[in-house]
């Protein structure tokens, strides 16, 4: 069952419950636009934005969440090469000017987002659900 966030109340509770993402790794994401092509012709158009992220740590009810940023405004990627570890030390998850950003550093606050060089998702709508079926290394978001 997805459980939206919507307000700072529920971002605090979000990030409690998931012990501020410490000591997690980001595993997978998926990104939908909503464009497409087919045989009459396009639909050129990102009208969907969804991008989904699988986490998977020692949280406090469970050890994987996946995380559903809609409306997706802007995702910047900086993963770590194989000569450093991925872990997550903490995070960060603010709201601002009706966007919920999610940064994989903590204590950030609104003035560091424009020049934070980590990994930063900003979307209009986040929610999230308890995924533990997508434990271990094993892909979820396959082609079939």
């Amino acid at each position: 069952m997805w459980k939206e966030i919507s307000s700072n109340e529920d971002i605090n509770s979000f990030m409690e419950a998931h012990y501020g993402f410490h000591d997690s790794c980001l595993k997978e994401l998926k990104y939908i636009s909503g464009s497409y092509a087919n045989r009459k012709g396009m639909h050129p158009v990102n009208d969907l934005r969804i991008l989904n992220v699988i986490f998977q740590g020692r949280f406090k009810d469970t050890d994987v969440i996946e995380i559903q940023f809609i409306g997706l405004n802007y995702l910047k990627l900086y993963p770590s090469d194989d000569n450093y570890t991925s872990e997550i030390h903490d995070a960060t998850m603010i709201l601002k000017d009706n966007y919920i950003f999610w940064c994989d550093c903590g204590s950030l606050s609104e003035d560091d987002l424009e020049t934070y060089k980590g990994t930063t998702i900003c979307a209009s709508r986040v929610r999230w659900r308890a995924a533990d079926e997508y434990i271990g290394s094993g892909e979820v978001y396959v082609s079939i």
